[in-house]
């Protein structure tokens, strides 16, 4: 078939000369392009039963030409408005960034500073609990009085030799005794009223009662005694056992603390600083002070507390020193500066633990109330009628007043203001 125009001839072509290197600028005519037919698309299975209806066009056919959309940058976004949100939660550029949220902050950070305080103290309630040697039942006590207001504590300072070298026996002037004796004996008394501490002199002579030995199983005779050998003889039962007897007060829990604790506790909290009016030697305890104030280390405190022979009242006197002692011990113990400082607080709390002996329903809180009290106790002697007492025994001794005495423990059985003693 000819691809020319009705006519026309491939010689009429030839001799025009037009697009044969001819002479004629005679245009040529259009040309006919072939008509391409396109393969018919492929159908899938499912076209038959979404056919369209008639007249409307296939949704999935593509006829290739372009509607007039501009295809140059496509897929490009435009950039969002100043103020539209990131869309992962951000800010956008020109957006100012959000305040920090210290509230928030705060509240977070009190929270695990509570949650730490929380288990450090949970922690160091059950180390210490553990520390705490429970060894005296005062259950096992005789005819026991009736209990009254308020809480009694009996506090003594024995003068155990247990667990020091023979250098810190030396150092210390102990001597090498053998046994237990009673250095120190207080009544202190926590109540709502107030709080009494009452010193019992060592040499203060009571009747000893009938008593069966807690761990002997001796039976001991009732007898005329200074009230330290209840001690020597069976320890702290028998010498609650007699303070309850004279007295007819109830004894709610026992304290003690020996000579090597006692120096112990001292050089853990770092010293306890007393102040003296007038110089203090004694030899036999190896004091040796200057007038003013002096910071007293183990040693030295022990030395002190023992001293009596240069005291013008003798044991009396002692017992003075001893009460100031232990308030001023318990306050520099209460201090911020102890308590805000672990380096000093635990080891000063770990010598403590160490040197006390209690009785088997001592709680820690109980020793904190007892160790409380001790800094604004009311401090005095059991009311003395006679400090020279003549005993029977041809021995010096200190005799109690009994009727004021007895109108004392009245007042505390009854957790009443002291007015006994007061000076």
């Amino acid at each position: 078939m000819s691809d020319w125009p009705d006519g026309w001839t491939d010689d009429d072509q030839h001799r025009s000369g037009y697009g044969r290197g001819g002479g004629s600028a005679t245009p040529e005519s259009a040309r006919v392009m072939p008509h391409v037919r396109r393969p018919p698309r492929q159908r899938s299975p499912h076209h038959d039963a979404h056919q369209q209806p008639p007249g409307q066009p296939d949704p999935g056919y593509d006829s290739g030409w372009n509607d007039g959309q501009v295809y140059r940058g496509a897929g490009r976004q435009e950039p969002p408005p100043p103020d539209a949100p990131h869309p992962y939660g951000g800010q956008g550029p020109d957006q100012p960034k959000p305040r920090p949220r210290w509230g928030r902050r705060i509240g977070f950070s009190l929270l695990a500073l509570v949650l730490v305080l929380v288990v450090v103290g949970t922690a160091t309630y059950f180390w210490a609990d553990g520390k705490l040697n429970r060894d005296v039942d005062l259950e096992a006590l005789e005819d026991r009085p009736e209990p009254g207001e308020g809480t009694n504590f009996l506090i003594v300072g024995s003068d155990s030799r247990e667990g020091l070298s023979d250098e810190q026996r030396e150092e210390m002037r102990t001597g090498n005794a053998e046994g237990s004796r009673t250095d120190t004996i207080m009544i202190l008394h926590v109540g709502s009223n107030g709080n009494t501490m009452v010193s019992l002199p060592r040499d203060s002579w009571v009747t000893i009662p009938e008593f069966t030995g807690s761990e002997s199983g001796n039976r001991i005779p009732e007898q005329g005694q200074k009230i330290n050998a209840a001690f020597s003889i069976e320890g702290p039962w028998l010498l609650a056992r007699t303070i309850e007897h004279n007295l007819d007060i109830h004894i709610d829990h026992y304290v003690e603390i020996g000579f090597g604790g006692f120096a112990n506790v001292v050089d853990a909290l770092g010293g306890v600083e007393m102040c003296f009016d007038e110089p203090i030697q004694d030899e036999n305890s190896g004091a040796d002070f200057a007038e003013g104030c002096h910071q007293l280390d183990g040693a030295e405190s022990l030395a002190f507390n023992r001293q009596r022979y240069q005291e013008a009242e003798g044991d009396l006197g002692r017992t003075k020193n001893q009460q100031e002692f232990l308030g001023t011990l318990a306050d520099q113990a209460a201090s911020p500066g102890t308590l805000l400082n672990p380096f000093k607080l635990y080891p000063t709390m770990s010598a403590s633990l160490d040197a006390l002996t209690v009785d088997t329903e001592m709680s820690l809180w109980d020793l904190r109330s007892m160790f409380w009290a001790m800094r604004s106790a009311e401090r005095m002697n059991m009311p003395v009628a006679d400090p020279g007492y003549a005993a029977p025994d041809g021995s010096s001794a200190v005799l109690w007043d009994d009727e004021q005495a007895d109108a004392l423990m009245e007042q505390l059985r009854n957790d009443e203001e002291v007015t006994v003693g007061v000076e």
